[in-house]
């Protein structure tokens, strides 16, 4: 078994990019590497109780062993909503609202808890509303830990990518690197997109990962456990 204390929050650029693809992923290969990992998902909309090994949180326990239960669930996924939305307007569908001072006090005693690698899975991208005052920007400022920006190949990406970055920069949060996830049926290559973002980035590193490249996948997990 590896001994080691490392920790990445990933977050994107939006939606429906590769997250807990990519965060599902890294865990699969560092487990069978030896490493202690665990994933978490701590807010989660479009969440279906009926069918909880759909979920993103599900996916991700998958991934790391054990069984995919309601309780195992709500340990990795405290903050859970049914609509398919931002957290926020899930939330006040439900009459809920998010405390960000738990949700940030709840994260750093998981952090403070895990041995081995910690993997925290935000939700959407980096402007999510998360409630009226904060967004997933402030969360991650607020647990000041190494931060993945996930990013795609389709048409707006970079644009997209240099907001985001412009973002995390304001609240001291630039990421340690960049992930260029190919996008599905993209007018726009990997080696375009990458050659696109490189002088926008201020020397962050820029890895890309082609999809069903599972090679792709290990040399990134192989690279987060060699950061910090």
């Amino acid at each position: 078994m590896v001994a080691m204390k490392k920790r990445y929050f990933i977050t994107a650029t939006g939606t429906d990019l590769g997250k807990t693809w990519l965060t599902a992923g890294v865990a699969n290969v560092c487990r069978a590497l030896g490493v202690p990992v665990r994933a978490l998902k701590p807010v989660m909309s479009g969440y279906d109780a009926a069918n909880p090994a759909a979920s993103d949180a599900g996916v991700l326990l998958g991934k790391v062993g054990g069984g995919v239960t309601a309780e195992s669930i709500a340990a990795i996924s405290p903050w859970r909503f049914a609509a398919p939305i931002a957290p926020d307007l899930a939330a006040a569908r439900e009459g809920r609202v998010i405390d960000f001072s738990q949700l940030v006090g709840w994260c750093r005693g998981e952090i403070s808890r895990h041995e081995g690698l910690l993997l925290i899975e935000g939700i959407g991208g980096v402007m999510v509303p998360l409630d009226a005052q904060h967004t997933v920007r402030d969360w991650i400022a607020a647990l000041e830990m190494p931060t993945l920006l996930v990013t795609g190949t389709y048409l707006g990406a970079l644009s997209h990518a240099l907001t985001a970055l412009a973002a995390l920069r304001e609240v001291g949060g630039m990421p340690q690197m960049i992930i260029v996830n190919e996008s599905p049926a993209s007018s726009v290559g990997l080696a375009d997109t990458l050659a696109a973002l490189a002088p926008h980035t201020g020397g962050i590193p820029l890895l890309s990962l082609r999809r069903d490249h599972a090679e792709d996948l290990a040399g990134l997990a192989q690279e987060m456990l060699r950061r910090q």
